[in-house]
């Protein structure tokens, strides 16, 4: 864990936070939550969650923090696009607001990396920035930290809006997976990935739902990653669209991805 990913727009994960609490219906399918009750069993339950509860200790995907981890991108001397705890929700009511802080001193701090910050609850997100504005010198999070919301569907185009009023340089959206038609304000927002659903129990995606998201975002000048089809495994569907694949970034990113 922690070095390189087959994630397509990211080179690296660091995940000083595991475990997370499923929200809507994309989360039915979590990959996380699978690895975490399969691969990892062993290892997540060997620490103390943060709450502590029978239930909780059983519980590999209950929320967890690894202080240890937080050196991680300083070891890393070349420059990398780093994805922030894919294993959890950095915004988790149940993540101590001090290891979030700590997160972010290293993130502000080591800053030849690209840090993606995807959360679920970006309410959450602009409540810990007004209230930690001296990390950011009272100004908005740098454009080396990017943040961004998970929308699967219109039933939660509401963290759309709530990701606008958080002050990052640069905002993204996870369409994945994604699940329906989806009309999107794209005002503030600076980059799209859109992807399929895999694994056991996969929902099909329509190829028409992925360019009505394609061309939004085109109209809107914001650049446009595809991730995959899905289907029973990530890479069963290809990543192709109407004859290419899709791999465009944000003009000032910091990182080239390799």
């Amino acid at each position: 864990m922690g070095q390189r990913t087959t994630i397509e727009w990211t080179d690296a994960t660091w995940n000083p936070v595991t475990g997370c609490t499923k929200v809507s219906a994309g989360c039915a399918n979590c990959y996380a939550h699978a690895l975490a009750h399969v691969r990892l069993k062993d290892v997540y339950t060997r620490q103390l969650p943060v709450v502590v509860s029978a239930k909780n200790r059983q519980d590999p995907f209950a929320v967890r923090i690894w202080p240890k981890r937080l050196s991680q991108p300083e070891r890393w001397k070349s420059s990398r696009m780093i994805f922030v705890n894919s294993m959890s929700d950095l915004f988790h009511k149940d993540v101590p607001v001090d290891h979030v802080r700590s997160i972010f001193e290293v993130m502000l701090r080591v800053d030849r990396h690209t840090y993606q910050v995807l959360t679920k609850r970006p309410a959450r997100a602009l409540r810990f920035w007004r209230n930690n504005r001296d990390l950011f010198h009272r100004g908005p999070i740098p454009p080396h930290i990017w943040l961004g919301t998970s929308v699967e569907s219109q039933d939660v185009h509401y963290r759309v809006e709530q990701l606008r009023d958080v002050p990052a340089t640069i905002r993204f959206l996870s369409c994945e997976p994604l699940l329906d038609s989806m009309r999107l304000n794209l005002s503030g927002i600076h980059w799209v990935i859109v992807g399929g659903e895999s694994g056991i129990g996969f929902r099909p995606m329509r190829h028409e739902w992925v360019r009505e998201i394609r061309d939004q975002a085109l109209s809107k000048g914001v650049p446009f990653f595809f991730k995959q089809w899905g289907g029973r495994t990530p890479k069963a569907g290809g990543r192709v669209l109407d004859g290419r694949t899709w791999d465009e970034f944000p003009a000032n990113s910091r990182v080239v991805p390799i």
